[in-house]
């Protein structure tokens, strides 16, 4: 694989903006988890601004937009707000900025789907769907009370639902300041992750789709428990590279912005592709379910917070290799076990 290259080596300051394109901003909001930050994208858009994400749904997150109203925005509004997934980082404080500049949200319509099932889920619905989807695929004890313990955990970090969105999808052309920024969709990390790409110059928003560094969560949901996320993925991924540039300047949520699209589209194909060769080996020795396969996908002591990524990514890579009928599967005693 060749090198990715980083025109800029360092994000701006929260509250600041660092032009990385003509008319398009970089700014960076920390936040309080093991992955600390993200990026979000303002584009010049007339007199004001359109924004591209919006941030954690949390006070500290608006203290830093406070800074930014005057800093990075120059006292000039913010238009419209673009959100390429339902995240909790690139959704939550969408509500919140569109009551204060009564600016329209666009977003896909699958993203606004689960978004809302997200959302509108009751405590104890939520308690009782993780108990029992993660304890089926292995989960007990102590780190399962923990999961299922939490009721809806998004409604605190989405606390403002977004006005109903305009919907965007696959193709759509959206106008910014004259230009065309054409939307191309992601999925497998989210049902239907918009990204957005400006034709003249070959500038891509990535949003979690395509990151520098890591390999954005694949996760199952209990809604969907026979999801195939991995292949969607992939699958979305390769589209994504046969459409696009190679010379693309790619904007991450998370990373500095860098060069080298196919390049890095390869390797997130290629760890994937190994992340299943290790689960179907595993199966292959004895049936396990998505807990006992954590320790091989996963090589570092998880918190309760990561738990339920790598369960739902364990959960995911079973799942891709069953669907592809390199798996099959059986349930005894409340448990799921997959063997090859």
């Amino acid at each position: 694989m060749s090198e990715l290259q980083y025109p800029f080596s360092q994000p701006p300051q929260p509250g600041e903006r660092l032009e990385v394109a003509p008319g398009v901003y970089w700014l960076y909001f920390p936040m309080p988890l093991a992955l600390d930050h993200i990026n979000l994208w303002l584009l010049e858009d007339g007199d004001g601004w359109t924004l591209v994400d919006t941030g954690f749904g949390t006070r500290h997150t608006q203290k830093i937009w406070a800074e930014a109203f005057d800093n990075a925005l120059e006292g000039r509004p913010i238009r419209r707000i673009i959100v390429t997934h339902y995240h909790p980082d690139h959704v939550g404080q969408a509500g919140w900025l569109a009551q204060r500049f009564g600016a329209p949200v666009r977003m896909t319509r699958g993203e606004w789907e689960l978004l809302n099932h997200l959302h509108s889920a009751e405590d104890d619905t939520v308690r009782q769907d993780v108990r029992h989807f993660m304890g089926l695929h292995g989960l007990h004890g102590e780190p399962l009370d923990a999961l299922s313990g939490r009721g809806n955990g998004f409604r605190k970090v989405v606390p403002i639902m977004p006005p109903t969105p305009e919907f965007i999808a696959a193709g759509d052309a959206i106008e910014v300041n004259g230009e065309t920024w054409r939307v191309h969709i992601g999925r497998g990390h989210a049902p239907e992750h918009a990204c957005l790409f400006r034709e003249h110059d070959h500038v891509l928003i990535s949003g979690d789709q395509v990151l520098p560094r890591i390999s954005s969560n694949l996760t199952v949901h209990a809604r969907d428990p026979d999801d195939d996320p991995v292949s969607a993925f992939v699958d979305s991924l390769t589209a994504i590279k046969n459409a696009l540039p190679e010379d693309s300047l790619v904007l991450p949520a998370h990373g500095l912005a860098f060069h080298g699209l196919h390049a890095r589209i390869d390797a997130l194909v290629k760890h994937h592709d190994e992340q299943l060769s290790v689960a179907e080996e595993a199966c292959e020795k004895a049936p396990l379910t998505a807990y006992d396969l954590l320790p091989l996908l996963f090589n570092r002591k998880l918190d309760n917070n990561q738990m339920m990524f790598a369960m739902g990514e364990s959960i995911a890579h079973l799942n891709c290799l069953h669907a592809h009928g390199r798996a099959t599967r059986a349930d005894r005693e409340g448990r799921r076990y997959y063997a090859a």
